[in-house]
């Protein structure tokens, strides 16, 4: 008996139907009546599950007794055996005996199609270890056709798939979501090429087209059951696993450039496509694509030229492709490509505000004498990573160091320009020397220059480490915390102020206690307020954690400052990231009095001899006996310069800590420029002296003149 196979519409059911037209446009499945089984020698049908992309209105027959004709049990499910004729394509079962208008109809499909079965001979189906066909689960007569995919099915997938690929943000999410969406359910593997580089934006690529191989998927040993897929065997080793290349360069005019500029997915069996395939995969790879239609190459083209390519494969055993299946792979490609544009804009995106951030924040806290540092930023999000808070430590003259936190409002790439012009403010005020308060009144001059609206909050602190004080002014910012050696952690009783850009507001800055071993933790409200908590529950929350952390290191020792940072954005929970964030700790270590010496000089000729016994004296006392004699020298040449100018007495100050460090003050603002003396100058000379003699050394200009430091290493 003949059997055809003609495409079926999403309209029609599995069903077959008896002399049927084999032109019929309906499209049904078009071979002879089945004889009627004879009543009560049959067995009620099993219904077919509704998932995974089986019509459930088909149904298995179980095979009859010798000489008995087939029966066909009432889709209603009465458990009665009744004889039939055969159903009509469009008629709806179970509507003879009263039934729902939905028993047995077939359901709509999973978000999927269904795996495609393995064709045997001729196209025949391939039945499984019990007798049912691997596809639709029926029990196939021999010689009955494989029902092909509906439309819906397609459609379906498609919708599926491009939800898919639309979920990824980076370029390895959407070339993922592409090859887990497709292997297995459309091809048995995929190969996926991106151009090397990838052009961004308007970005006209220059040099040859080089295609890299980005992913490929095949089968795995289990099949992925988020689209419904049951698990199956692994597949056996076969010629798609010795597929693709890593890199390959299209040669303008040569077959392979054709296909791509030709944009639409051709199969492989054409004669341009197959032309192109040992351009694409290499001669080795090319030979193992299989024959016929098992194999689509796609074009990947964005939204100005084309960027990558796709190879979709079948193993020779599955059934090939359809002509239809070339629409689905045009779907796919320029979704996908699509969505690799919008990655590759996002991620330039990112690397500007990635860039934008680091170059506004400190990329190294300085090595500051008696105190040391340790910093955290966090941004609010990662769709938003630039933000307007910022932190800072500065060097000061006399060993001292300013730290500043500050917020601007928002977190934008308006707020981290506004940011980056306040820090930078802010640092050329540091330099300047000027009191907290004097240098939040600036700031708050600037951020009125700067526009309306400009907001911020900023807290400004100089900390001394020879005098254990530190001094701070606040402008609307949380308060800080600090936590003592014993364990204790308290807020500090600082003026809030107004915030900076109010205008026409004093600032007031308080003088406190740094005793060495305490940790001053400056923060912004990123840390302490959210939409879950206010700012003072935060703050008292804050307070809470450094003490708990201190109790775990005992009174005698202060925790790790990296650790302590670790700790302190540990307390942030699920929805606490409503605000970029800020962290500057600071300990305090101190200078002790006894690695202090400090003098007065006259502004007179002996000031030189005078400040080179003094530092002789000092050094002896230390045991640096070793430093005596460049020390001399430069504390000479130092003093020397200082007294030429002075009008009022000249300071020396000699610290010893890891470094020795000898500072010489003046009230000439001025500041010494080092040059190069010619022969017949009779000076000139010091400052090329301590520059090649010294460790560091450096100029800071001051309210009341200048300091000149230098330092020199010791055993």
């Amino acid at each position: 008996m003949d059997f055809t196979r003609v495409t079926e519409q999403p309209t029609s059911f599995d069903r077959p139907q008896p002399g049927a037209d084999p032109g019929d446009p309906r499209g049904a499945l078009v071979h002879a009546q089945e004889p009627a089984r004879a009543p009560g020698t049959g067995a009620a049908l099993a219904a077919q599950a509704r998932s995974g992309g089986e019509s459930a209105a088909s149904q298995a027959a179980s095979p009859a007794p010798s000489g008995a004709a087939p029966e066909t049990a009432a889709p209603g499910g009465s458990g009665q055996d009744t004889v039939t004729g055969p159903a009509s394509e469009h008629s709806q079962p179970g509507a003879e005996h009263g039934a729902g208008p939905d028993a047995h109809r077939p359901r709509p499909t999973s978000e999927s199609i269904p795996v495609q079965p393995a064709a045997g001979q001729e196209g025949r189906p391939v039945q499984g270890p019990d007798g049912r066909e691997r596809r639709t689960g029926q029990v196939t007569p021999p010689g009955r056709p494989t029902p092909m995919r509906r439309d819906g099915d397609r459609l379906r997938f498609v919708g599926a798939a491009t939800r898919r690929i639309a979920r990824g943000i980076d370029l390895d999410e959407i070339v993922m979501g592409l090859c887990r969406a497709t292997v297995p359910t459309f091809s048995d593997a995929i190969l996926v090429y991106l151009r090397e580089p990838l052009p961004v934006g308007d970005e006209r690529p220059t040099g040859p087209l080089v295609l890299r191989l980005r992913r490929s998927d095949r089968i795995p040993a289990d099949r992925d059951t988020e689209g419904g897929f049951a698990p199956i065997a692994p597949p056996e080793p076969n010629e798609l696993d010795s597929v693709g290349e890593e890199l390959c360069t299209v040669r303008p005019g040569s077959a392979l450039a054709e296909v791509l500029r030709g944009v639409r997915p051709v199969f492989t069996d054409a004669p341009a496509a197959r032309a192109a395939l040992p351009e694409l995969l290499g001669e080795q790879g090319a030979t193992a694509v299989p024959d016929g239609q098992r194999a689509i190459l796609a074009p990947l083209r964005g939204r100005r030229r084309v960027i990558g390519a796709a190879l979709f494969l079948r193993r020779p055993e599955r059934i090939p492709f359809e002509a239809d299946d070339l629409l689905v792979a045009a779907q796919l490609a320029t979704h996908s490509a699509l969505g690799i544009d919008k990655a590759v804009l996002y991620g330039r995106e990112a690397y500007i505000a990635d860039e934008l951030q680091r170059t506004m924040l400190p990329e190294h806290l300085p090595r500051c004498t008696g105190v040391r540092l340790a910093s955290r930023y966090l941004p609010a999000a990662e769709t938003a990573r630039v933000g307007g808070d910022w932190y800072d430590a500065i060097p000061l003259p006399g060993s001292r160091v300013a730290l500043v936190v500050g917020d601007v409002m928002g977190h934008s790439m308006t707020s981290a320009a506004i940011m980056g012009q306040l820090r930078t403010t802010a640092q050329t005020l540091a330099g300047l020397d000027l009191p907290p308060q004097e240098v939040l009144h600036h700031l708050d001059e600037q951020a009125q220059r700067l526009g309306v609206d400009r907001m911020a909050t900023c807290l400004y602190a100089v900390y001394d480490p020879v005098s254990h004080r530190i001094t701070i002014a606040n402008a609307g910012h949380p308060p800080p915390v600090l936590l003592h050696l014993g364990g204790r952690a308290e807020v500090l009783r600082v003026p809030a102020g107004a915030p900076i850009g109010v205008g026409g507001v004093d600032f007031e800055a308080v003088e406190l206690e740094a005793p060495a071993g305490a940790t001053l933790l400056l923060y912004t409200d990123g840390l302490v307020e959210s939409r879950l908590r206010d700012v003072w529950t935060g703050i008292e929350q804050l307070r809470e954690k450094l003490a708990a952390t201190a109790q775990l290191t005992g009174p005698d020792h202060p925790p790790p400052l990296e650790a302590l940072c670790d700790e302190v954005l540990d307390m942030l929970g699920p929805g606490d990231r409503d605000d970029d964030i800020a962290l500057l700790a600071a300990r305090f270590d101190g200078i002790a009095p006894s690695d202090v010496a400090y003098w007065f000089l006259e502004p007179e000729d002996a000031a030189p001899g005078r400040a080179r016994r003094l530092a002789r004296r000092a050094l002896s006392r230390w045991g640096l006996e070793e430093l005596t004699d460049s020390v001399e020298l430069l504390v000479s040449e130092v003093v020397t310069n200082a007294v030429r100018y002075a009008t009022r007495p000249v300071t020396l100050r000699l610290l010893r800590t890891d470094v020795l460090r000898c500072e010489v003050g003046d009230d000439v603002p001025q500041l010494p420029r080092l040059r190069q003396a010619r022969a017949t100058d009779e000076g000139g000379r010091g400052l090329y002296l301590v520059n090649r003699l010294a460790r560091r050394w450096g100029a800071t200009r001051l309210s009341t003149g200048k300091v000149v430091w230098f330092e020199l290493n010791h055993g």
